[in-house]
């Protein structure tokens, strides 16, 4: 890894702990992550060499820790399904109710309630579509591509033609969720409650910051690792034939 030179998704993708130091420093490492750290430094006015230092004083990987990197894609694309689509479809119902609840019992001191239940519910109903998009369409494709490889038979033609087709399509939706999680941080003053806050209240913000938290971990191994290795892989397949 060369922090100086390579993209901040790759660097993320080797050691996950780099996540961290970005995310403090307000650096978008999932839907952004093809840029270095001094190009998105320039963007935000930031210290280059303090960010470099503290990835290099990161303690020794004690192993314990998962290397994505490392995994088949045909794997990849499973944890992402079994984990990351099942979180969303499992708490985006139970924040729903909470904002609902917000905005009936504190609208009317905290009118920005509204707007953060209108911001999350469209995330809501168009990352339901996304996710099918991925689960029917994408992700099948590319376990047939991983199966093909190890058999050593020849790949079938998508009807989208080539992969990367979904993937750009896919990677756009990923922005936009993503500009609406940060819009939802900003009028929340980053998932900050009021004084009067109520445990709902609390409840409810810190259940939005782990859901922005898992979709960025969660876009983060599709973009920086799932989509570019699936178009390397058909790459490869083209270059055979």
């Amino acid at each position: 890894m060369n922090t100086r030179t390579d993209f901040i998704g790759d660097i993320v993708a080797e050691d996950f702990r780099t996540a961290a130091i970005f995310k403090n420093h307000g650096i978008d490492f999932c839907c952004k992550g093809g840029r270095t750290i001094e190009d998105a430094c320039e963007a935000k006015k930031l210290n280059t060499e303090q960010i470099y230092e503290e990835i290099q004083n990161l303690p020794k990987s004690d192993g314990n820790s998962i290397d994505f990197n490392s995994w088949p894609l045909d794997l990849l694309a499973d944890y992402v399904e079994k984990t990351h689509h099942r979180y969303i479809e499992e708490k985006t119902p139970i924040i729903e109710a909470f904002l609902d609840k917000l905005c009936k019992v504190h609208g009317e001191r905290h009118p920005e309630l509204f707007e953060v239940r209108a911001l999350f519910n469209a995330s809501a109903k168009d990352l339901g579509a996304h996710l099918k998009k991925e689960e029917l369409i994408l992700f099948p494709f590319i376990k047939n591509m991983v199966k093909a490889q190890i058999d050593g038979s020849a790949l079938m033609q998508p009807s989208f033609g080539t992969v990367e087709n979904p993937v750009n399509m896919m990677k756009h939706e990923h922005t936009v969720e993503g500009e609406r999680l940060r819009k939802i941080a900003e009028i929340t003053d980053e998932y900050n409650p009021p004084t009067d806050a109520c445990n709902t209240y609390r409840v409810a913000f810190a259940m939005l910051q782990d859901f922005e938290n898992d979709l960025h971990k969660h876009i983060h191994l599709e973009n920086n690792i799932l989509f570019p290795k699936s178009i390397k892989l058909e790459k490869e397949f083209a270059a055979e034939s």
